[in-house]
């Protein structure tokens, strides 16, 4: 699938409420991803699917559309941005995106268990992550505990053609796209992408526009 068969502005195709069952297919799941984020972005949020109604469905089993993992950011919550609700997304968060087993076996567990057809890597305008990994690469700092852990894992993403703040915002860019092609990667998730069944892509978040957009 290319970007350009999923530009999360592109317009909507009806503008008919979503009906269970869930999107089936990668371009069903970005399109609904698109219209949800088009709607917070124009402070049109319809909340969906928090009624009484569901949550007693979904006491009986889940079925959500799409795996978002996405960093932890308190400010990019993939429920909000993308307007979803109760049992539409599974979201797994680490900081700058980062992958350990954990987070590999949760992105894992989604789509070989529960069947979804699109994993979305979703980096931020602004990410401290990627900012205070890049700030220990250039001063040689060690960084308290675990965080050092966050800070190696992104160094191979950091963007040493720029400097200052471009070359931060460029390696928030090149982090989304190392962490999307080592998902592509694994087998499990290579199989199912070679069989047209599921894409994982990569996206960012901008925190100026509210605006969601393809990192191709």
């Amino acid at each position: 699938m290319t970007a350009g068969a999923w530009a999360l502005d592109a317009p909507d195709a009806s503008a008919a409420p979503r009906r269970r069952p869930r999107p089936a297919t990668p371009e069903e799941a970005l399109r609904e991803l698109s219209a949800g984020n088009r709607r917070w972005r124009a402070f049109r949020e319809k909340h969906p699917h928090e009624t009484r109604a569901v949550r007693n469905e979904l006491v009986s089993g889940q079925h959500p559309f799409a795996v978002v993992l996405g960093c932890i950011d308190s400010r990019v919550p993939p429920e909000l941005v993308f307007d979803q609700g109760l049992g539409d997304l599974m979201t797994v968060r680490s900081a700058g995106e980062v992958l350990d087993e954990a987070v590999l076996g949760s992105v894992a567990y989604g789509v070989l268990e529960l069947d979804i057809p699109l994993v979305m890597v979703l980096g931020h305008q602004a990410c401290g992550a990627v900012s205070a990994a890049v700030h220990a690469d250039e001063t040689g700092a060690t960084l308290p505990a675990h965080i050092q852990f966050v800070a190696e894992q992104i160094k191979p993403a950091i963007d040493r053609s720029l400097e200052g703040a471009a070359r931060i915002d460029a390696t928030i860019t090149a982090q989304v796209r190392l962490v999307r092609a080592r998902l592509a990667a694994e087998p499990d998730l290579a199989a199912r992408i070679a069989a047209g069944r599921l894409a994982v892509v990569g996206a960012r978040y901008e925190l100026t526009s509210q605006a969601v957009h393809a990192i191709g």
